[in-house]
């Protein structure tokens, strides 16, 4: 057998172990800082510390490794570099100070003599492999060949302006060219060479005052080029240089392109803008199978969008304002015709996602009509059963003055996306194998099409009757079968499991719900039929995803079933309340009428005892019992029989085992405070003779059941019957100015409160030291407001200070104070 140690004889042992421990440590640790020296310091190794090992006699720690040279070739570039520099600005100094000093054949001698011998001494310097100092004379070179322009335009064409720049960039361009072809080994030439040929076509453009277009046609002019040199180049150098142009002028081109088409005063107007904008679409296509895979890609949606921009802007021309949207969008799905043109797969991806781009851009169009429809129905809570609005449903919308023909094509375009995604959706298969050579589409993208094929086409069905301005009986009655039809796909759908299309559908139709219900309000027989309607459709969806025994079902499911069933509760709620305003009752008269909610649903919740959406149903009607107290609270008569009744409920909910304890609880409370507002509201001073006929009874009940169940709480037994009698006496002395009253209040908590103590019960020990200490301070309250006004105002927040120190510096002894009061009161019955 093992033997354990006494746990005191334990705790030593442990504590002798954890001090060893730490020693331990101390030692490694100081050994370790000692290594640390020895390894950093350039002479011989210092004495050990007086540690685990001592120290050691090994032979004396190597010398520190001295700081590694400057490398070579970095010191000889940044010279050559910092040379060059200098160099530059001389040259540029000279050019721009001394110039005017000279006369023509000796400016002319100076820089051709400085430029021949800046371009010929690379040359030389390459063959004895002097290619850093190379490179800073060819970039010396390329600052002069520049200047060497500059000066020639201000000498000999100061009046050629736009044209000579063009034709300047054009030569210099051709001599960096060439120059860095015949010493290939040089690194910037032919960089310098692809950045001067960005300039001269949009220069002869600007010279001779083009329009847009022909500027645009310059600029793609250029980018074709890049790209021509980007795909055919090897050096590194080149092709960024080159890809930089190209998203630059091409960018720019093929925007000016666009902007052109889309103020084309018709379609003839967009054919050469068009055009231009194919021309784009096939330079991004150029170079794609050779680029890399995100270039490719970007390639591909440039080229998508391009080719859309092309069609559909001369197409969109000849159609009235609002439908151009329509046309850019069947333009982008034939965009997808492309993704099996062998363009390789990153291209085919950048296709996808230009008419992915398409699409979104034409979704977010009719966004803003239907944010009007969902948000205009909360117009009607200002404006109730205030009748049929004359101007239809825009007029109960709030949006009349909205430009709706602009408008018209919103719910086509949405529809549109809704049948091309559910088409999508429903014959996944069959767009698997068309873009299996260009996507890997899975069920995350599947359940995606589905969704959004819901939720656009819920949008469009719902902008519909706005669209097409129809009466508002008309648009209610259609946007209550569109949310019945809705919610029974999703339920349907949602009995099969909580598929993500489902759920999408199941928001969509609460949505809807709560639109419609909130347009209803407009209208009295359209409150009945609406909500009558929603309240049998939520109590029908709720009923059939009940599905009893079976324990596999989702959680999504259940809190669907639950929000169904609430949802029900408050549609019967509103139906309740709107038959109390036809009765012509006001809002403290219909509150009873508002509590046969809640008893219907303490009903229900009996009969569906043990299943899950029980307590959320129970929940609801108490949430409306509570809004009946509210709308009773006008009335204090109404108030105490609301309060009665409500207890009634609670009581008759006590009788099932489940819900005892707090239902019991709650009738309890309602009944004492029913009669309380009772009194009250009869103008009772003295409550004590109507109080305490029920107190001794209620007491001499709560002793029999203590009785019978010794174990039986004593809130149970006699909270009740206490709180009947104290509280109303609590008030009624705190209002009097008499002092009888608070003297017999006080013996009898004083009483209660001893009984309390000696017996260990928990309600009278409370109940009675509550009252007693209230009743105490009611009679002291006078006392200390005279000693507060006679005391300086600076004692008052001393006293407070100390108290805070006191309580500070004793606040664990007090904690456990507390701590054995809880348990105590804790072990009371």
């Amino acid at each position: 057998m093992e033997h354990l140690p006494p746990p005191a004889e334990e705790l030593v042992l442990i504590d002798r172990e954890l001090a060893r421990l730490d020693m331990r440590r101390s030692q490694l640790l100081t050994r370790r800082a000692w290594l640390l020296s020895v390894l950093r310091a350039p002479g011989p190794a210092p004495a050990a510390p007086p540690g685990a090992w001592g120290a050691p006699s090994a032979p004396p720690a190597p010398p520190r490794p001295s700081a590694p040279a400057v490398r070579t070739r970095s010191a000889q570039n940044v010279l050559l570099t910092l040379g060059g520099l200098l160099l530059t600005i001389a040259a540029v100094a000279f050019t721009l100070v001394s110039w005017g000093q000279m006369g023509i054949g000796g400016r002319a001698a100076v820089l051709t003599a400085v430029t021949v011998a800046a371009l010929s001494a690379p040359a030389v310097l390459l063959r004895r492999g002097l290619s850093s100092t190379a490179e800073a004379l060819a970039g010396l070179a390329s600052v002069l060949m520049v200047l060497d322009a500059l000066a020639l335009y201000l000498v000999v064409v100061p009046d050629a302006g736009a044209g000579y720049a063009a034709a300047a960039s054009a030569v210099l361009a051709a001599l960096w060219a060439g120059y860095g072809l015949v010493l290939d080994r040089l690194r910037l030439p032919l960089p310098l060479a692809v950045a001067g040929a960005q300039l001269p076509l949009v220069l002869w453009a600007w010279a001779g005052e083009a329009d847009a277009l022909v500027f645009a046609l310059a600029l793609l002019a250029t980018a074709a080029l890049d790209c021509a040199i980007a795909v055919r180049s090897k050096g590194a150098g080149v092709r960024v240089t080159a890809c930089a142009g190209l998203f630059l002028t091409g960018g720019a081109g093929l925007l000016v392109a666009l902007a052109q088409s889309l103020s084309a005063g018709g379609p003839a107007g967009a054919v050469a803008p068009g055009a231009l904008l194919l021309a784009g679409a096939v330079i991004a296509l150029a170079g794609v199978r050779r680029a890399p895979v995100a270039l490719a890609v970007a390639g591909g949606a440039v080229a998508g969008l391009a080719a859309v921009a092309a069609v559909g802007g001369v197409l969109a021309a000849g159609v009235p304002d609002g439908w151009a949207v329509q046309v850019y969008l069947v333009c982008g799905g034939l965009v997808l015709l492309g993704v099996r043109a062998p363009l390789g797969r990153p291209a085919g991806r950048g296709l996808v996602g230009a008419a992915g781009s398409v699409t979104a851009a034409s979704v977010l169009f009719a966004a803003a009509p239907v944010a009007v429809v969902l948000v205009g129905p909360v117009a009607q809570l200002g404006r109730l059963w205030s009748g049929t609005p004359d101007d239809g449903v825009r007029g109960a919308l709030g949006a009349a003055g909205l430009p709706w023909q602009d408008m018209a094509a919103a719910p086509v375009v949405l529809l549109s996306v809704a049948v091309a995604l559910g088409a999508a959706f429903r014959f996944w298969e069959g767009v698997e194998r068309y873009a299996g050579p260009v996507l890997s589409p899975g069920p995350g993208l599947r359940t995606a099409a589905g969704a959004s094929a819901v939720v656009t086409g819920w949008a469009g069905l719902t902008l519909l009757p706005p669209a097409l301005d129809v009466s508002y009986a008309a648009a209610v009655a259609s946007q209550s079968v569109l949310v019945a039809g809705v919610l029974a796909g999703a339920v349907a759908a949602l009995r099969r499991g909580p598929a993500g299309v489902a759920l999408t559908a199941w928001v969509c139709g609460s949505a809807g719900a709560a639109g419609v219900a909130l347009l209803a309000l407009g209208s009295e027989p359209a409150t009945y039929a609406v909500f009558g309607v929603l309240l049998l459709l939520f109590a029908g969806a709720a009923t059939a995803l009940e599905a009893p025994g079976d324990p596999s079902r989702s959680p999504v499911v259940m809190t669907v079933q639950a929000v169904m069933a609430c949802a029900a509760v408050v549609c019967a709620a509103v139906l309740a309340v709107a038959s109390g305003a036809s009765l012509g009752l006001t809002s403290y008269e219909a509150a009873p009428v508002l509590l046969v909610v809640p008893a219907v649903t303490a009903g229900l919740g009996a009969r569906l005892k043990g299943r899950p959406v029980a307590l959320p149903l129970e929940l609801s009607g108490v949430a409306v019992g509570v809004a009946a107290v509210v709308a009773a609270l006008g009335d204090p008569p109404f108030l105490a029989l609301v309060l009665a009744l409500c207890g009634v409920l609670a009581a008759g909910t006590a009788l099932r085992p489940e819900r005892r304890q707090a239902a019991g609880y709650l009738a309890t409370a309602l009944f004492v405070l029913a009669s309380w507002v009772r009194l009250s509201a009869s103008g009772v001073s003295s409550p004590e003779p109507y109080t305490l006929p029920v107190t001794v009874p209620a007491l001499v009940v709560g002793v029999l059941r203590r009785r019978r169940d010794p174990s039986a709480s004593s809130w149970t037994a006699y909270g009740a019957g206490l709180a009947v009698t104290l509280v109303p006496a609590l008030v009624a002395a705190w209002a009097g100015p008499y002092w009888l009253r608070p003297l017999l209040l006080g013996a009898a908590a004083l009483v209660i409160t001893l009984l309390g103590a000696r017996l260990r019960l928990q309600a009278l020990l409370v109940l009675g030291g509550a009252v007693l200490a209230l009743d105490a301070l009611h009679e002291l309250a006078p006392y200390v407001v005279q000693v507060v006004g006679a005391m300086p105002r600076w004692v008052a927040p001393a006293l407070a200070g100390v108290l805070l120190l006191a309580v500070g510096a004793t606040y664990e002894k007090r904690l456990r104070e507390a701590r054995r009061l809880r348990d105590a009161l804790g072990r009371m019955r």
